[in-house]
């Protein structure tokens, strides 16, 4: 039972943006998220000792409350065991975000990307890109010695949001040059989304009407340069698009970014929006979870829990 108000309000604003969640599912995810806002930390400890002391309970009390709410099934006591799905809360909270959403543009930038935990983890996120930060919205973990593609996992994360955005809406997935691959461009126009890839400038182009291939790496040649034109990107695996280029002062190369719209409809700069993925790593890090601290070592638990970003956001003012 929660005694706070503030604990309680949350708990009802969680159940209103899931309302998919049991009762038990909503009043462990508030008390987690709640707690770690407050305390700045994914310390099961930390946490339990803070709710302990806000709700008026023992520390054991709700340490074990909280261990079991993001256990697997098997790990649980009683006969009605159950764990939570995280994937079907990836488009509610992607709504919850929209729902907040003041531009009249109906323009959404999202980006994607990876980061380690340690040894053990490679975590793939796919982020809502705003001012300069990003809320991650729907993620996998992987075991970070794991063979294998990771296009089953991109894949499905981008199919588990497809229908929480307006059909109207334009959305551009920005993603770094580590990431680039011919079916993930494929995949993100398959969803009438628009990709906005960068890729490496080794390689070659050909403009439209032109029989003559070029290096990437001329496109752009000193800082200061920009070039947009439609374009055939790459002989062995060709991939028709719009290329951007653009080498600014301070950058010691040149962004080349692929995307499937006009010249005339895209801009370069949208890339710089992904500054925020690095704001939105070290919350989850050195600000936040405190994932590099972590002692797991195996998936599943804490780490399938539903992210904390978007609480932080809602309860900065506290």
């Amino acid at each position: 039972m929660l005694k706070n108000e503030h604990l309680k309000e949350w708990a009802r604003i969680v159940s209103y943006h899931l309302p998919h969640l049991s009762l038990p599912e909503v009043t462990g995810l508030a008390t987690w998220s709640f707690g770690m806002v407050m305390t700045g930390s994914s310390s099961i400890t930390r946490v339990s000792q803070f709710i302990s002391r806000l709700n008026q309970e023992k520390s054991n009390t709700v340490r074990q409350r909280l261990k079991e709410w993001y256990q697997d099934a098997n790990s649980k006591k009683g006969e009605k065991r159950s764990e939570l799905d995280v994937n079907e809360c990836f488009a509610p909270l992607l709504k919850w975000i929209l729902s907040m959403w003041h531009s009249d543009e109906k323009w959404l930038p999202l980006g994607i990307d990876t980061t380690n935990i340690g040894q053990n983890f490679t975590v793939l996120s796919l982020h809502v890109l705003y001012q300069n930060c990003a809320i991650p919205v729907a993620w996998k973990i992987v075991k970070g010695t794991e063979k294998g593609s990771w296009k089953p996992h991109w894949h499905k994360l981008f199919q588990s949001l497809k229908d929480a955005i307006p059909p109207d809406w334009q959305v551009i997935v920005l993603a770094d040059r580590g990431l680039y691959a011919d079916w993930l461009f494929s995949d993100i126009c398959a969803l009438n989304w628009h990709p906005f890839l960068r890729i490496n400038h080794q390689g070659t182009f050909q403009i439209r009407g032109e029989k003559e291939w070029r290096f990437l790496d001329t496109v752009v040649t000193q800082t200061g340069m920009s070039w947009s034109g439609v374009v055939t990107c790459f002989k062995t695996h060709p991939l028709n698009c719009t290329l951007f280029a653009r080498w600014d002062e301070g950058y010691q190369d040149p962004w080349l970014i692929v995307t499937d719209l006009a010249p005339e409809l895209g801009d370069v700069l949208w890339y710089s929006l992904r500054i925020g993925i690095e704001c939105g790593y070290r919350d989850v890090k050195s600000d936040g979870w405190q994932w590099h601290k972590t002692r797991l070592t195996q998936l599943g638990g804490f780490y399938n829990c539903v992210d904390y970003n978007k609480f932080k956001i809602e309860y900065r003012t506290y």
